[in-house]
């Protein structure tokens, strides 16, 4: 019914052939294929898609004839052709999955490619395009309203949202530092914060396993010294003891979700967000990714990492906008900063960068004086903005005990840094 209505509209206005993006190729039907692919033929070369054209085919009935074509012309909508596309669209993905699982099963693909395969279907849609009196119909009640509350996600550090807003939907925002620089347990602490505030945090450690994740969950919430966390029982004191249940049902109120497969592609981590959707509905998820350059790019590049993390850098911009949720990833900067007085980093200390500096929207560097002045009473930790996209940039000090993780925001301090 829908492939009919589809093609009689194409018969009464020629114009939307050219709109449409349905292919023959996706139509159902044999016969409704080649029908198309007639259509696209007469187009080319510059004739009507009427029923008079049709009719000097020399296998007309190979079409069914000119009761069929009339009978096509007869199901014709204009004002529903785009619900139409719609749904011809929706079943030629359906029939292009079970395909697809076909295969895979008689050539024993791995599941990594399964997943991969089924998600570029999922991936193409018609609703990209809003027109400027919708947007500006959105966007008209702003100067009354809280624009934090409407997208954001709190990091939790309320000098960083008032910088950058919070963390937004569809914006993708690098968290740069050297290694045991605090990566892991700043992320930690976005994530959890985002918990609380009811959103959905999914955590794909890419290196770190899940026992490890939770324990310095459990050491940043509870004040407890990561290494008393390798013998509980023994080394924990009975008032920490005491505390444990707490921590536990704190923790669990995020809702936090952590997935610790190494290697993971950016379509299996579409898949595994698309399911908790499922799971949590009305939750607005937040991706925290560990970190940049172990996601498996979907091609090798002849080993050029450069372009691998170009790929990477676009496919976590493109997951942003479609789930309309902010992605967090971590990032390694490399040796250079080392070699400089002011160890402070740059834009050009990403390792590997690709188009990481121009794909992200905000850009964030961790540093701490402590680290390579093991005699400095600055126990801080500096969170750099260097690149926001919607904001200014500058810096952040907040307090960070190395010893459990915890961030604490410096109470004292009333303006950033600049």
């Amino acid at each position: 019914m829908a492939e009919k209505a589809f093609l009689g509209s194409l018969m009464k206005a020629e114009y939307l052939l050219t709109d449409t993006v349905i292919q023959p190729e996706q139509l159902e039907s044999a016969r409704h294929k080649e029908i198309m692919r007639k259509m696209v033929e007469f187009k080319r070369t510059g004739k009507n898609l009427d029923l008079i054209t049709f009719s000097t085919l020399s296998d007309l009935e190979s079409v069914g004839g000119m009761s069929y074509l009339s009978e096509l012309l007869s199901y014709a909508d204009i004002e529903k052709f785009d619900g139409t596309e719609k749904i011809i669209l929706e079943s030629w993905k359906e029939r292009e999955k079970r395909n697809i699982l076909t295969v895979a099963a008689v050539n024993d693909w791995e599941i990594a490619k399964v997943v991969s395969e089924l998600d570029k279907i999922s991936q193409l849609k018609l609703e990209d395009h809003t027109s400027l009196q919708q947007a500006l119909a959105n966007i008209y009640e702003a100067p009354w309203e809280d624009q934090l509350r409407l997208k954001s996600v709190t990091t939790g550090i309320k000098q960083l949202d008032d910088m950058t807003g919070g963390f937004q939907g569809g914006e993708v925002t690098i968290l740069a530092a050297r290694p045991s620089m605090g990566k892991t347990d700043v992320m930690l602490h976005f994530s959890k914060m985002s918990g609380w505030a009811g959103y959905l945090p999914l955590v794909f450690s890419l290196e770190m396993p899940e026992r490890l994740i939770t324990k310095r969950l459990i050491a940043s919430t509870g004040g407890i010294n990561r290494s008393k966390m390798r013998d509980p029982k023994r080394m924990l004191s009975q008032r920490q003891k005491d505390k444990w249940s707490d921590v536990i049902g704190d923790l669990t109120e995020t809702n936090m979700q952590i997935f610790d497969g190494a290697g993971q592609t950016i379509s299996e981590m579409r898949a595994k967000t698309r399911k908790m959707m499922n799971q949590f509905p009305g939750k607005r998820p937040i991706l925290f990714i560990d970190y940049l350059t172990l996601i498996q790019s979907s091609q090798s590049y002849g080993g050029n990492s450069h372009q691998q993390v170009t790929e990477i850098s676009k496919s976590l911009k493109t997951m942003a906008k479609d789930f309309d949720c902010p992605v967090v990833c971590l990032a390694q900067l490399n040796r250079s900063v080392e070699s400089r007085a002011n160890k402070r980093p740059m834009m050009s200390d990403i390792r590997e960068s690709g188009s990481v500096e121009q794909d992200a929207d905000v850009i964030l560097f961790l540093y701490r004086e402590a680290y390579y002045d093991k005699d400095s009473q600055d126990h801080s930790l500096e969170i750099i903005v260097s690149k926001n996209r919607n904001g200014q940039v500058g810096t952040i000090a907040v307090n960070y005990n190395e010893y459990t993780g915890a961030i604490e925001e410096r109470k004292e301090q009333n303006q950033p840094l600049v």
